[in-house]
């Protein structure tokens, strides 16, 4: 079953000046390490941050909460599988509001899709609980 679906659309050339102007902090206050060093490698830099924020928007929109109730930009993380193919981790009060809109004898998965073409970055979340096996 669909627990939450979410969206977001960023301007690439938005992230790209904030990213001029408020460097590492706005780096450090949104992103994890692991999206920074992600970002850092691409050649697309902007770009690729841009992505992540839009990531992280629609997370908190499926999440029922947009960025309000709490949640940290760091507690949605995006993160790659060695495919390429991107995941949505989460902690903090993100996963705690995860596991309250998860039903008994279900586990949460989440499925994130990224896109862009200058200049705009998508990212579409659909949060879906999956029975339990056994």
């Amino acid at each position: 079953m669909i627990l939450g679906i979410g969206s977001d659309l960023a301007n690439i050339d938005r992230i790209s000046g904030t990213l001029e102007r408020f460097g590492d902090r706005f780096k450090n206050r949104v992103f994890t390490e692991i999206e920074q060093a992600k970002a850092e490698r691409r050649r697309d830099v902007a770009g690729t941050y841009a992505k992540r924020w839009a990531a992280k928007e629609a997370c908190s929109k499926a999440l029922g909460t947009g960025l309000a109730m709490g949640i940290s930009w760091k507690d949605m993380a995006v993160k790659n599988l060695p495919t390429g193919q991107p995941i949505m981790e989460v902690t903090g009060w993100a996963k705690d509001r995860l596991d309250q809109m998860t039903p008994a004898g279900h586990e949460a998965i989440i499925h994130v899709t990224l896109t862009d073409d200058y200049p705009w970055a998508q990212a579409f979340v659909v949060i879906e609980a999956r029975p339990k096996a056994g």
